[in-house]
C-alpha cells in the first residue's frame, strides 16, 4: 500500500495510508516545562482508523502516545511529571524536570510504502546544561492492506556529553517495587485498559509479565464506539536481548489496568551508567494491526519482517 508523507515544518510529520493519517511524529514540544517538553508519536492509528494511542490522559498528563523517555537519570526526569523519592513517594519537583531538544532532520527517505527519517536531538538538564546527543531513527514499513497491519521501527543512540558518568535508574532502582519504567513508553487510550497482554512462550498476563524479558509482548482490545478490535506488538532487535551486546539488559514494564501501558524498560531493576563520550543503542518494533490477533498469528508475522 503507497503512503503519502506531509511535513509540516517547525511541528509534526503525518503518514498517510489508504485514506487514514497512521502516524504523526510531533517534534514542535507542548508548551509546559513540567511535562518534559519532547518528541513524541501521537495519534498511532490502525489502518482502519483506530487510534492506538493516548495523550495527556487526566491521570499522567505527560504521557503523550508514544515516546522516548528516562524517569531517573543522575538525579533529572526526563519522563514529566512528578518525581518518586524513596521514603517519600511522588512529589511535585519541577526544578528536576529535564528536556529533549529537537536538532533536525537527516537521511529523509520516502518511498512508495516507506518514510525513514534521522533525527537530532540534545537531552537538556532543567538547569540549561546539556547531558546527551541522540540520534534517533523512525522507519514507517510493511503496510499491508491484507493483513491491516504496519510497522514503526524506533532506534536510540545515546552519547554522554557530560564529564562525568550518566546514571540511569527508575522508580524500582529507587525504591520502589515493580515500578521500573523509563525507555521508550507507549500509552494507550482508555479503551486499551483491562485489555489482553500476552507474550510468547506463556500464559503469564500482564500482572505476571511485568518485570520479565523476552523478545516480544503483544496487548489486544475490543474498542468503544466502534464494533472491532486492535492489536499492538512490542518487540525487540535481536541485538537488544544478545547477552554479547553491550547494552543493558531489558525488562518489560506492562500494565493494562488501572491504565494501558508498556515500556521497553532499560533500567527496570538496576541502575547502569555511560561513561563520559561513550554511547549505548537499541531498536524497537511496534506492530500496529486491525483486530484480535492471537500469539501464533503475532510470531507468524514478526518472522516474516526482516530486521
Amino acid at each position: 500500500m503507497t503512503i503519502r508523507v506531509t511535513h509540516t515544518h517547525g511541528e509534526n510529520i503525518a503518514v498517510t495510508a489508504g485514506g487514514t493519517e497512521i502516524l504523526r511524529y510531533v517534534y514542535r514540544p507542548d508548551p509546559d516545562p513540567f511535562e518534559s517538553r519532547k518528541p513524541y508519536a501521537h495519534p498511532v492509528r490502525t489502518l482502519s482508523g483506530r487510534t492506538v494511542t493516548g495523550y495527556r490522559p487526566n491521570d499522567h498528563r505527560w504521557h503523550k502516545g508514544l515516546q522516548m523517555t528516562a524517569s531517573h537519570l543522575s538525579g533529572q526526569n526526563f519522563w514529566g511529571g512528578n518525581c518518586y523519592v524513596h521514603g517519600q513517594g511522588y512529589l511535585r519537583l519541577p526544578e528536576r524536570v529535564g528536556s529533549m531538544r529537537h536538532d533536525g532532520f537527516a537521511d529523509f527517505t520516502v518511498e512508495d510504502d516507506r518514510l525513514a527519517f534521522t533525527e537530532n536531538l540534545t537531552w537538556i538538564e532543567n538547569g540549561g546544561e546539556e547531558w546527551a546527543r541522540e540520534v534517533r531513527g523512525l522507519t514507517v514499513h510493511s503496510v499491508d492492506e491484507e493483513a491491516g497491519s504496519w510497522a514503526l521501527d524506533w532506534s536510540i543512540r545515546l552519547t554522554n556529553t557530560r564529564a562525568e558518568p550518566l546514571v540511569f535508574g527508575s522508580p524500582t532502582t529507587a525504591g520502589r517495587e515493580m515500578a521500573g519504567y523509563t525507555g521508550l513508553q507507549w500509552r494507550g487510550p482508555r479503551d486499551f485498559t483491562g485489555g489482553t497482554v500476552f507474550a510468547p512462550g506463556t500464559d503469564a498476563d500482564a500482572g505476571k509479565l511485568m518485570g520479565t524479558q523476552g523478545p516480544w509482548l503483544a496487548v489486544t482490545t475490543e474498542h468503544d464506539d466502534v464494533d472491532g478490535h486492535s492489536t499492538l506488538v512490542f518487540a525487540h532487535a535481536p541485538e537488544n536481548l544478545d547477552e554479547a551486546s553491550p547494552v543493558h539488559e531489558s525488562h518489560w514494564f506492562v500494565r493494562s489496568e488501572p491504565f494501558p501501558t508498556v515500556a521497553f524498560s532499560w533500567a527496570f531493576f538496576e541502575e547502569f551508567e555511560l561513561p563520559p563520550g561513550e554511547s549505548f543503542a537499541y531498536r524497537y518494533r511496534l506492530v500496529v494491526a486491525d483486530g484480535a490477533w492471537d500469539r501464533d498469528r503475532v510470531g507468524t508475522h514478526l518472522e516474516g519482517l526482516a530486521w
